[in-house]
């Protein structure tokens, strides 16, 4: 058996740590917060693989990446997984102006936002482009009503200069 690598946790990093354990967004991320708390209790890699069921080598890879990124390394980096075939930068005009004039039959649409852009894509990955696509524009909407109330109010309360 080898030796047992130890962390040493200060109590503010120890808090950071739980609270991602406990309301971290993604379950790999506090399955990792998990593994670095429960490697500062003195544990062997082997018996943390064992509890969370994780093979050994990964346990020691998030050990590495929390020593030399801190808690930010546990997160899961930018990239990973597949790209997006159509995106809101570049193909949302495109796909607006398509929608504009083929509304009803989204097959007629698709077709020819897949000539104009040269990409291949079905009729469900259109529908969740629109759907992304709808709460962007109700984002930017409420947006500039709120820009809207608040310019409104502080035009209506503010002190009058005589």
């Amino acid at each position: 058996m080898g030796k047992i690598r130890i962390i040493i946790l200060t109590e503010q990093n120890r808090q950071v740590l739980e609270k991602g354990y406990q309301t971290g967004k993604s379950h790999a991320f506090r399955k990792r917060c998990h593994v670095v708390l429960l490697k500062s209790e003195k544990r062997s890699s082997q018996e943390v693989s064992t509890i969370l069921k994780m093979s050994e080598p990964s346990v020691n890879t998030w050990l590495d990446r929390y020593e030399s990124e801190g808690i930010l390394g546990l997160q899961t980096k930018k990239g990973r997984g597949r790209k997006p075939i159509l995106n809101l930068e570049t193909d949302s005009e495109v796909v607006k102006a398509a929608i504009k004039v083929e509304r009803q039959r989204l097959t007629q649409t698709q077709d020819s936002i897949s000539e104009q852009l040269n990409k291949e894509f079905s009729v469900k990955t259109l529908k969740r482009f629109l759907k992304s696509l709808s709460v962007d524009i109700n984002v930017s909407e409420n947006l500039q009503k709120v820009a809207l109330i608040l310019l409104f109010m502080t035009i209506k309360f503010s002190p009058s200069i005589s």
